[in-house]
């Protein structure tokens, strides 16, 4: 029997765990044992626990709380953290997902102790070394021993890298085995979208029932700490809401949140808690958001789950940063990348909503991601 411990600490990560762990126990219970570790990345409880429970996600054996901080003294006590939990379980390998600072921190704990790392959603790359995500991706990447890539793309960055497909079985860190697999949010996207039309409310308790509206999300440091950035994306989806005549539903990270209560511009924060175009709702859990993307006209987000979300969901996403790694979407003309700049993403706006997009491709695999990756864990070798 193999022994995985996998780690998770964000929202993103509970999705894709959720896919992975549901596939082991439906189908490798006799061969795997997996042992879930939450870093507490995301303490907060929408944001954490109610996603573990609606997810059907079993509990986590280890929650090591970390909680919030700077990058490196949060993936510095991470690190600090795992280190006994990887020597007590003595796991075949550890699985990590994305690109967080608990990726980073359990790709880097891992691999000093010689224990194979399995990256899931590994090869995207934004190719602007200036965001955390995209360190973490690249390190991860290049201590991993077996990597799954849910495109092509990923493949070809992989290869550019030094980082080559058709290595042959058993796999090590200096000759890893690199996989096109399919999104495991893809996965879960077609399993909970019809519990999420039966049970979420959330259309419901915002006034939104009935009515045209765009879904909104900003958690980006770079948006969200940067009171100049920030207030040019209110600004347009005030202007949107206004001018377009369609609602704007904004959940709140708790980053963000945070950051408009400090806001200098109270006269800015008084408009959009007014506005009746503008819906401010606390952080909403998988299911409602699920629910929320099916019945939006199209997305507005700094987010990268959330963009593919989108896709999954047939809707046009307005993508509030400078860059993607899932090119993807705006190379297929579904999305339209205008960072945070105001008149860039009311134009975006505009043109989604006269010109909504038809085709999405089934760029993103078949829905059975979780079982091609753990046909290639079961059946490979690694040291």
């Amino acid at each position: 029997m193999k022994k995985l411990v996998t780690i998770v600490g964000a929202r993103p990560q509970f999705i894709k765990a959720a896919a992975l762990s549901r596939e082991i126990r439906k189908n490798y219970s006799d061969t795997v044992k997996e042992t879930l570790v939450h870093t507490g990345q995301h303490y907060d409880q929408v944001m954490s626990q109610v996603f573990f429970e609606e997810m059907e996600i079993p509990e986590p054996a280890y929650n090591l709380k970390i909680g919030s901080g700077n990058h490196g003294l949060q993936t510095g006590e991470m690190m600090k953290a795992l280190e006994p939990v990887f020597i007590k379980e003595k796991p075949d390998a550890v699985i990590v997902y994305g690109d967080t600072n608990s990726t980073l921190a359990a790709s880097v704990a891992a691999s000093k102790l010689h224990i194979p790392v399995i990256h899931i959603e590994a090869g995207l790359r934004s190719f602007n070394k200036s965001m955390p995500e995209e360190i973490n991706r690249i390190v991860t990447d290049h201590v991993s021993t077996l990597l799954f890539s849910p495109t092509v793309s990923g493949i070809k960055n992989l290869e550019r890298e030094g980082l080559f497909p058709g290595n042959s079985t058993p796999y090590t860190v200096d000759q890893p085995g690199i996989f096109h697999c399919g999104d495991l949010m893809y996965d879960n996207s077609i399993y909970f979208r019809r519990k999420a039309e039966k049970k979420s409310t959330v259309l419901e308790k915002a006034g939104l029932q009935g009515k045209d509206f765009a879904l909104a999300t900003i958690h980006r440091p770079v948006n969200t700490d940067n009171r100049d950035r920030l207030r040019e994306i209110l600004e347009a989806l005030l202007t949107v809401a206004d001018k377009e005549q369609i609602h704007i539903v904004l959940p709140l990270h708790p980053r963000t949140s945070k950051m408009l209560e400090a806001h200098p511009d109270q006269e800015l924060i008084g408009r959009l808690t007014a506005d009746n175009g503008i819906h401010l709702v606390p952080p909403v859990a998988y299911l409602d958001m699920v629910h929320l993307e099916q019945h939006s006209r199209m997305i507005l987000t700094d987010s990268g789950g959330v963009q593919k979300e989108a896709w999954f969901m047939k809707k046009p996403v307005v993508i509030l940063r400078r860059e993607t790694e899932w090119t993807e979407i705006t190379d297929s003309g579904n999305g339209i990348l205008t960072d945070a700049d105001g008149e860039k993403i009311i134009s975006a706006v505009k043109y989604f909503l006269s010109s909504p997009p038809k085709d999405f491709p089934d760029i993103y695999g078949n829905g059975q991601a979780a079982s091609e990756i753990m046909d290639i864990v079961t059946q490979s070798e690694w040291k």
